[in-house]
């Protein structure tokens, strides 16, 4: 039985489907599905089953499990257990893939148990975030999401990811920065950026972070946020009005992020 059970679709990543269970008594019988699903259990233990082995699945493990593979989990010694999913459709899949390999090809991939504590705790960021997301955490979200993915392929020797070398070009990485300055009150994603330099998106994130240092979410946030205080110094507007014209949708959001960076709330800024 299930306590209670919710599904997200992530309307910016088509195919993906976050999902969230919370089973007492009993676990879900024998079944399949026809998508890639990542889980981890975020409370309790699961005993999972598949291919007549059985293993446990719990706080630090991460389980990989691929289209037609039948499974089945039930609470280990009868205890509650809450499990969240990624659930990824096969095009989905496929076209990772090929961004982060550099080349088409058919993911084969067994069912996976990965014992990696810290890699669980960002999935479990990246899943509560992507059910919150609002503005311009969007670029932060892509950039977190594709490099989960290659992480999690690569460590599940599914796929060898593609060797980036070199960095952007002085004509690339002006075209990034002109454009972040212009439109700096608005939502910018990986695709325009990596768009700009005529690049997929995972060969600009390597290249992006060797030319600059930082990651283009870092960078970003710290334009929007360097230019917020100049509009504190300047002008008397409401900072909500500051927040906005710097690209933030949320003054909580925007608060939070300027008392992190310089150690004091923008009210307290401009006094």
């Amino acid at each position: 039985m299930t306590e209670h059970a919710k599904y997200h679709h992530v309307s910016e990543v088509p195919g993906l489907v976050l999902g969230s269970a919370r089973f007492v008594d009993n676990g879900f019988d024998r079944h399949y599905h026809l998508d890639f699903h990542i889980g981890f259990v975020t409370e309790g233990i699961q005993r999972h089953r598949s291919k007549g082995e059985s293993f446990l699945l719990g706080p630090g493990s991460i389980a990989l499990m691929p289209p037609g593979e039948i499974h089945d989990g039930v609470p280990e010694g009868g205890s509650v257990y809450t499990l969240k999913t990624f659930r990824l459709s096969q095009a989905l899949v496929a076209s990772m893939t090929e961004e982060i390999s550099g080349q088409p090809s058919e993911l084969e991939l067994a069912g996976v148990l990965l014992e990696n504590a810290g890699l669980v705790g960002h999935l479990h960021g990246l899943h509560e975030a992507m059910q919150q997301a609002v503005g311009p955490g969007n670029l932060a979200l892509q950039t977190q999401w594709l490099t989960l993915v290659e992480h999690l392929l690569s460590q599940s020797r599914a796929i060898k990811p593609e060797t980036i070398t070199g960095t952007l070009s002085p004509l690339q990485w002006s075209r990034v920065r002109d454009y972040c300055f212009s439109h700096i009150d608005e939502r910018i994603t990986l695709d325009d950026l990596a768009g700009l330099c005529g690049l997929g998106r995972y060969a600009f994130l390597k290249q992006f972070k060797r030319t600059v240092g930082m990651t283009p979410h870092a960078w970003l946030l710290r334009l929007r946020l360097e230019r917020a205080c100049g509009l504190l110094s300047r002008s008397g507007q409401p900072i909500i009005d500051v927040a906005q014209a710097v690209g933030f949708y949320d003054q909580s959001h925007f608060n939070r992020a300027f008392r992190q960076a310089f150690g004091v709330a923008p009210s307290r800024y401009r006094t």
